[in-house]
């Protein structure tokens, strides 16, 4: 999990982290924090293990730290955050010790982690799944307001 420590410090990570929790900071929906981004790790590694799926846990740990970075520049600019986010990720991969392979996989499930289809590589169906199911929508004070649809909403316990 050495590479997952090395995208957490990296500075341009660090400095994308710093910027979307100071756009989110009064946010009433759900925010895209470190917590959330392990949520999605841990419960992407829990889905591939109960599914026998080969897929390994540091891809899927750097994946889901990296899935939503690309918020703030949403927020910002308007791009759209799985765009922004590849090609933030794009650069710290590049940076890091990763196979040209690996960075593939890895981009390519920011890039549709936004997808429910089936047509996508395993790591994004695990990431697209981990992502919605890591939200507890049955706590929060703000689902009646939120444009999440029902069928994506999480209103009870599941893992």
């Amino acid at each position: 999990m050495k590479r997952v420590q090395e995208i957490w410090e990296h500075p341009l990570y660090q400095q994308n982290l710093k910027e979307l929790t100071q756009l989110e900071a009064d946010r009433i929906f759900c925010r895209h924090t470190p917590e959330h981004f392990l949520d999605v790790a841990r419960l992407a590694y829990i889905f591939s293990l109960e599914r026998g799926i080969s897929c390994p846990r540091e891809l899927i740990y750097c994946t889901a730290l990296l899935h939503d970075i690309g918020r703030a520049e949403q927020y910002t600019v308007g791009t759209p955050h799985d765009e922004a986010g590849a090609r933030i990720a794009e650069t710290i991969l590049s940076d890091l010790d990763f196979s040209s392979e690996e960075k593939e996989a890895i981009l390519s499930a920011i890039r549709e982690h936004r997808s429910s289809s089936d047509e996508v590589p395993v790591l994004s169906q695990l990431i697209y799944e981990a992502d919605k199911k890591s939200r507890n929508c049955f706590l929060c004070v703000a689902e009646p307001e939120c444009y999440w649809s029902p069928q994506k909403k999480n209103m009870t316990i599941q893992y």
